[in-house]
């Protein structure tokens, strides 16, 4: 089946928190919202077909997940990115986010300290902090266009004995890093050395870009993943945040039974019924859809990087490597991080994702969320453009 990224789909008036609560965010009114991290595509095919057959059956009690769930979910991580798993290692979870929370609470005490790898995904510095620990910053380097760890920094940071645990964002959020195996070797090895347990958020990991791979963290050894959880999704692959459903891997038993108790403890153990034939139906059928989206994503990335080169020199992007999240360097104008933010909304018409939220580093950047038709892409572009002309040439 081919699949029309390009059709533009009304979400209005669908309690899309993109489209119809913009307003919490922008004061502007006309702005096109490429903000939150979901796309303006259908699922696959299968994945809608899969959700009316369970709304037709009419029943929609107490749902438990399944081997064939689990199956569905241990074939698609062989096959697309040769780690095999075991069914007791699945942990439900409504979402990764809520599972961090849980994590930071149930494996560190107050006081304790996590490392962040800024600028990152900025729910990690709530869950950290709501957990009644201290965020360590351990902050990317932007080296000539491309971000690296700063291994020297973590090794240090790592020694302290208060540091319990290192949230790694891999695909990396907002950036757009897909971490190579030796680097998330190195990384692994400093936290196995210093017993810090290594949380890895791999929500990202099945939206790679231009022939790039993914080394799941827990794939590279029996003691990294005895050392890690793994925190995974359909949501950003197949566009299912709303249903809700994540699946938390711990290989380490003693981890996972700390986890099951956290689980219980929040009565969230069990899914609801439409996420869990939604997901199956996404990993057993999914594979052309994902194909499909990927090329139209890398074809995205490259119109908002020839057009930047060619026309808004001003700004550049960071190469992506995964997700279809764009980070753009808009240091080149000038502005602070509030002149930036109502320079984007109000002169270029666009509610994004301001990069100082983000943490360290973060400031002078945007995120713009190209999940949407290209048509999209090409307008947010020509409101840059003009923004930047008319703000250059006053």
């Amino acid at each position: 089946m081919k699949y029309d990224f390009d059709e533009v789909i009304d979400r209005r008036n669908t309690g899309s928190l993109k489209w119809d609560f913009y307003g919490r965010y922008f004061a502007e009114e006309e702005i096109i919202p490429m903000w939150v991290a979901d796309m303006d595509f259908r699922s696959p095919q299968p994945v809608i077909e899969a959700v009316e057959k369970v709304a037709r059956f009419g029943i929609y009690g107490y749902t438990e997940e399944t081997w064939s769930y689990h199956e569905a979910v241990i074939e698609w991580l062989k096959r697309r990115h040769n780690w095999t798993i075991k069914q007791d290692w699945f942990h439900y979870s409504p979402g990764v986010v809520p599972a961090l929370h849980w994590i930071v609470k149930r494996y560190a005490h107050p006081g304790d300290k996590v490392i962040l790898q800024p600028p990152v995904y900025y729910p990690f510095f709530e869950a950290v902090e709501t957990g009644g620990c201290h965020v360590v910053n351990n902050p990317l380097q932007l080296v000539d266009g491309w971000y690296k760890i700063d291994f020297n920094d973590l090794e240090e940071k790592a020694a302290d004995k208060r540091v319990k645990m290192i949230i790694l964002c891999s695909p990396h959020n907002p950036v757009g890093r897909v971490w190579g195996r030796d680097e998330l070797e190195r990384l692994g090895r400093i936290c196995l050395d210093n017993n810090v347990l290594v949380v890895s958020d791999e929500i990202h990991a099945d939206l790679l870009l231009n022939g790039h791979d993914h080394t799941p963290f827990a794939s590279i050894s029996e003691e990294f993943a005895r050392n890690s959880i793994t925190c995974y999704a359909p949501t950003k692959t197949f566009n299912l945040a709303g249903l809700q459903i994540s699946n938390i891997i711990i290989p380490n038993p003693v981890l996972a039974s700390e986890f099951k108790v956290a689980l219980e403890n929040n009565d969230m153990s069990r899914p609801n019924i439409f996420a869990l034939h939604a997901a199956e139906a996404a990993y057993r059928y999914g594979d052309r859809w994902l194909d499909q989206v990927l090329a139209y994503f890398e074809e995205n990335h490259a119109l908002v990087k020839d057009t930047l080169g060619k026309k808004i020199p001003e700004i550049k992007v960071i190469p992506a490597e995964a997700t279809y999240l764009a980070w753009l360097d808009c240091r080149g104008l000038g502005l602070d991080k509030e002149e930036l933010a109502a320079f984007m909304e109000q002169k270029a018409g666009l509610g994004l994702s301001q990069g100082y939220i983000f943490g360290e580093g973060g400031e002078g950047f945007v995120r713009m969320n190209l999940g949407c038709p290209r048509s999209v892409v090409e307008e947010a572009l020509k409101r840059i453009e003009g923004a930047v002309k008319s703000f250059c040439c006053r």
